[in-house]
């Protein structure tokens, strides 16, 4: 049965095609085909224009951590309007939420991650991060301590400053990035970079590049170090064991700061409150996001160490940086409602203890499958690389990501957010996932990966490259 529409699906496509550029999307390929047009969603479950129900493994965009359609969230923005809808926070003033929210981060947050600076998205909050450490670096009297080092095929952020952050090779393609004084070294990807390395001597060769990379620059001219727990966005890797250590010890034994880019594993997604805690990171700066608000409302912020917060506010003077609805009041109290509800339901702990294992054990059964050449999670963030050769981790032949894209759409047509990142596939579902929508999860991306294992064998795909 038809869903109720204010429009039917044609019309509204043909409006979305004539006047909305979509971010990340090449226009003429999708104008060719319309957009899907999503007009309802609860649970783990979205609903589009002509009915077609599908489970969403990707939580929205990494963010709807609680699930669509939780009353608590909408009654807490409501309240909120009609006492306060808006007002700044430049000229000396605040309001409740955001004072209430900076002290339930600051209690959450590990370490002594004690202040917070609001923005309104994890661009904008690690754009704060780049003015921040400089200006860090310049009140303790060394302005020239300006170079940022990240990593490649990171994802920081889609602003000039962020992606310059991120070490995406085609967003730097476009806009003349990166900016000056940013840098990036090899990524921690055993699966497609480690040879015949193990996975250990992969990790600690790849951390030591930080080390190699701070000489080659000069530790008088490095501020600080960036990267995410696990990266998302560049296809779920997540680095060996062996990887983490090693990055604390270079950054504690040298004069830098370490950032960690929590907007897609903070709040719950790797099975505590923050991946730096999985990891046992121990930030100067962390960087959140996304599910902060369940995605439910706009809302970043950067979490400063004492260190970081002491210095500015004994010898920075003015930090000449802000947003207009940087600490919303209404984004801040849907915020604070979200983090009570992952509290008091102890949905961090469910993950941890119960669904996150339960994911894991039946996410690990795909690597069985003849087209997966490797199955990796961590808690609920996942992935599977697609393999013409599974034993030998072989790419494809053709051009990288068209089996991805393939697969990708073949899931779509199942019923099954899955995105492709290259000729990986990737899930990061809502943390109120349960053990029966894991297996139907499980379910449908068996049935697409052998549907999609044919189509590529039709289309003369299924050659490994030399």
């Amino acid at each position: 049965m038809k869903l109720e529409n204010h429009l039917p699906t044609r019309q509204l496509q043909a409006l979305d095609s004539a006047h909305h550029i979509h971010p990340f999307t090449d226009r003429g390929a999708l104008n060719a085909k319309g957009a899907r047009m999503i007009t309802r969603a609860e649970g783990v479950y979205l609903y589009d224009s002509e009915g077609e129900k599908m489970l969403d493994g990707m939580a929205g965009l990494w963010c709807v951590n609680l699930g669509y359609s939780r009353p608590e969230l909408v009654e807490a923005a409501s309240r909120q309007m009609s006492q306060l809808a808006y007002y700044n926070t430049f000229f000396q003033t605040s309001h409740p939420p955001a004072a209430i929210l900076a002290a339930r981060l600051a209690e959450l947050a590990p370490g002594d991650l004690n202040h917070v600076f609001f923005s309104g998205s994890g661009s904008e909050t690690n754009d704060t991060n780049i003015r921040m450490v400089r200006h860090y670096w310049a009140s303790l009297g060394k302005p020239e301590k300006t170079v940022i080092i990240a990593r490649k095929n990171a994802y920081h952020g889609s602003t000039v400053a962020a992606a310059s952050l991120g070490g995406m090779a085609f967003m730097h393609a476009q806009g003349g990035l990166p900016i000056a004084d940013i840098t990036h070294i090899d990524q921690p990807y055993w699966y497609g970079e480690a040879g015949d390395l193990s996975p250990d001597e992969f990790g600690l060769q790849r951390a030591r590049a930080l080390e190699a990379e701070i000489d080659r620059i000069g530790e008088d001219k490095v501020a600080a170090f960036i990267a995410e727990p696990v990266q998302g966005a560049g296809g779920v890797i997540i680095p060996p064991d062996s990887y983490w250590p090693e990055i604390q010890r270079i950054c504690d034994e040298r004069e830098i700061l370490l950032i960690a880019d929590e907007v897609i594993t903070g709040f719950g997604r790797t099975g505590n409150w923050f991946g730096s805690q999985t990891f046992d990171i121990r930030p100067d700066i962390m960087t959140v996001a996304k599910g902060i608000t369940s995605g439910y409302l706009p809302l970043g912020a950067s979490l400063i160490s004492d260190k970081v917060a002491g210095v500015l506010q004994e010898k920075g003077g003015e930090f000449a940086h802000g947003y207009t609805y940087s600490a919303h009041p209404v984004a801040a109290a849907v915020a604070i409602e979200n983090l009570r509800i992952l509290d008091e339901e102890k949905v961090v702990e469910t993950v941890r203890n119960k669904t996150a294992p339960y994911l894991e054990q039946q996410w690990m059964k795909l690597a069985e499958h003849s087209l997966v050449g490797e199955a990796r999670i961590c808690g609920m963030m996942a992935a599977i690389e697609l393999s013409p050769q599974k034993a030998e981790r072989s790419a494809f032949a053709g051009d990288a990501g068209v089996a991805g894209l393939i697969t990708r759409d073949i899931c779509f047509a199942n019923g099954l957010v899955m995105r492709s990142v290259g000729d990986a596939m990737v899930i990061s579902p809502p943390l109120v996932i349960t053990n029966s929508e894991i297996d139907e999860l499980i379910s449908l991306a068996i049935k697409s990966l052998d549907m999609a294992e044919k189509a590529l064998s039709e289309q003369g795909l299924m050659k490994a490259a030399k």
